[in-house]
């Protein structure tokens, strides 16, 4: 029945009839999600607890409260506390201890309504941003206006295997559209491009410039505008859940969405601890090494 649907669906695409077709999906039990990505950076660190909702569901998730939650590594524990409803934070300036050595293994732990959640993650490299420039390029099409385009400038260390999640603030607001998602490896976009211990390559540089909400056109800085690039040290199995996020939310919509893969979850490196078959948990853990440099466009 749901194969006739789909060919009816497609049928109707194709040649201009409309029907409304309603989806109805069963609701599953509420899962609990754990938003743990922290990093060596001197500020205030943020991990988030909720719970699942229904699909079309657009309202707020809700938030999980009452919750334990601590990293340790090497002695050092890092107690975050509940600032406010599901949000626990710790801050490194009301601590000796901090996040700092390379190689370091850190462990989450979450207690919750009976229930116990772990993760583990290592703290890798990070290459240092080495410079970040702005180039004006008159219109090309309509996808390429004229105005200023920008592209960082890094090298990914000798010896395979780094991974990195590429971030650009611009204006003091971070670039969070599913396109600006912007990962790396080694100097590359996958294992398999075997490009290491040289300068990113040039898409992944000039990724730092953005797309417009509509994503069909590339939207220059302008004379005042300043960019951040942090580069976020992150391990392989952070790499390809960033993969799959992309995979899911990079979808431009329309006809093309017929050969776009399936939607479906993505992987998660947190594990219950307990046996409880009724209860489920999601999400990721990652500790990162940061690097950044900033630049504002002047003439």
């Amino acid at each position: 029945m749901r194969k006739f649907s789909l060919y009816m669906a497609s049928i109707c695409l194709l040649f201009g009839c409309e029907e409304t077709i309603d989806v109805e999906l069963k609701d599953a039990p509420p899962a609990y999600v754990v938003d743990a990505w922290i990093n060596d950076k001197m500020e205030t660190q943020v991990i988030q607890l909720s719970l699942t909702q229904p699909y079309f569901d657009s309202s707020e998730p809700t938030p999980i409260t009452g919750a334990t939650v601590t990293v340790t590594s090497e002695g050092k524990t890092f107690s975050f506390t509940e600032s406010q409803s599901g949000s626990y934070t710790w801050d490194p300036a009301t601590s000796t201890d901090r996040i700092e050595t390379v190689g370091s293994r850190y462990t989450l732990t979450v207690n919750v309504d009976g229930n116990e959640f772990m993760a583990e993650s290592e703290l890798r490299r990070v290459p240092p941003v080495d410079s970040i420039k702005f180039t004006f390029k008159e219109e090309r099409n309509a996808f390429q206006p004229e105005g200023y385009y920008a592209e960082f400038l890094a090298t990914d260390p000798v010896g395979p295997g780094d991974t990195y999640w590429i971030k650009a603030i611009k204006n003091g607001i971070p670039l969070n559209n599913p396109f600006d998602l912007n990962i790396a490896y080694d100097a590359g976009f996958n294992e398999g491009g075997n490009i290491d211990g040289v300068v990113f390559i040039q898409p992944i540089q000039d990724a730092v410039t953005p797309l417009n909400e509509d994503l069909d056109e590339i939207v220059p800085y302008k004379l005042g505008d300043s960019l951040h690039v942090e580069i976020h040290s992150i391990t392989h199995e952070a790499f390809t859940f960033l993969q799959q996020v992309q995979i899911q939310t990079q979808r431009d919509g329309g006809f093309d969405e017929i050969f776009a893969e399936p939607l479906e979850n993505v992987s998660s490196n947190i594990m219950m601890m307990n046996e409880n078959p009724d209860v489920q948990v999601i999400g990721f853990f990652n500790v990162s090494s940061v690097s950044g440099r900033g630049r504002k466009l002047t003439e």
